[in-house]
């Protein structure tokens, strides 16, 4: 079975932004983003589009399977 990692945190703090500042830029609640730090979360492709546009890094690199 495949293994979901997030790296999110990481990307969010080096673009300078806090949980709740990107949770307003692409449309979710603040704990969506606290889910999907925590890789408790899959992101719909929507949503992982949006935040790879806001961070400016590709989604493979925020999100990964092992």
């Amino acid at each position: 079975m495949s293994e979901f990692k997030s790296f999110l945190k990481e990307y969010r703090i080096k673009a300078g932004l806090t949980q709740d500042e990107l949770a307003d830029k692409v449309n979710v609640r603040r704990e969506t983003i606290v889910r999907l730090e925590a890789a408790k979360y899959n992101p719909s492709l929507k949503l992982a589009i949006e935040i790879s546009r806001v961070l400016k890094i590709p989604i493979e690199e925020i999100f990964q399977y092992d």
